[in-house]
């Protein structure tokens, strides 16, 4: 999941960003709102985490764009103000959820991941495919009933490729989707995190290659014996 962070306190946002992170999500971050409206508006989001009150351009402006361009990211709107006006404001203008400061970090963890499954098209919380199993609510995956020790980039790249569903996944893709801006897009890091991923998925071999097209999963070859 990939999420953006966009909050002129730089000590919240980054506190944000590295809460985050350490629950597996992709995520970057703007300090005001003219940046985060130009991240959000040329880079796919599954979740946008959006300050109301944003220097440059002001966070109801943000959501409203948004909401107008017809995209498919999720908007959870943090404000100082949690009176009921507030609230309606920010609903009424595209937000999908409000949470007001200051907050509990494991209720905006839950919240980023329940938009996070409301992105469309949506994915199930259980995806499964052969004997493989990915629980993204309990971040858990297994093979033929025995657990898998994966990173949080490994899960994120299984993940993607089983939302695919035995569709071509490419590596810019997963760039795109399991990692953030700040990689460098000529990186191995993708073919490296695939070696591991496949080593301990063990076999028969569950992810093919596509020579200069990228990964997949064929659920024909994919059922250990």
């Amino acid at each position: 999941m990939r999420v953006l962070v966009i909050e002129d306190e730089h000590q919240l946002a980054d506190a944000i960003a590295r809460g985050l992170r350490r629950h597996g999500l992709a995520v970057d971050v703007c300090y005001d709102g003219v940046s985060g409206h130009r991240e959000a508006t040329t880079t796919r989001y599954d979740v946008v985490v959006l300050d109301r009150d944003l220097p440059g351009m002001h966070g109801d402006q943000v959501c409203a764009d948004l909401t107008r361009r017809g995209l498919l990211t999720r908007v959870i709107m943090l404000t100082a103000s949690s009176t009921i006006a507030d609230r309606v404001r920010g609903l009424s203008i595209g937000a999908d959820d409000y949470l007001a400061k200051p907050f509990a970090f494991d209720e905006l963890v839950a919240r980023v991941k329940a938009l996070g499954r409301r992105a469309t098209p949506a994915a199930p919380p259980v995806l499964r495919m052969a004997d493989v199993e990915l629980d993204s609510t309990t971040h858990t995956a297994s093979r033929a009933g025995q657990r898998l020790d994966l990173t949080h980039k490994e899960f994120g790249v299984l993940e993607e490729l089983l939302k695919a569903d035995g569709a071509l996944v490419s590596t810019e893709e997963l760039l795109d989707r399991v990692w953030d801006a700040n990689t460098d897009p000529f990186t191995t890091t993708v073919r490296v995190t695939i070696r591991t991923l496949r080593r301990k998925l063990g076999d028969p071999p569950l992810i093919h290659n596509v020579p200069k097209a990228g990964y997949r999963i064929d659920p024909d070859r994919a059922v250990a014996e």
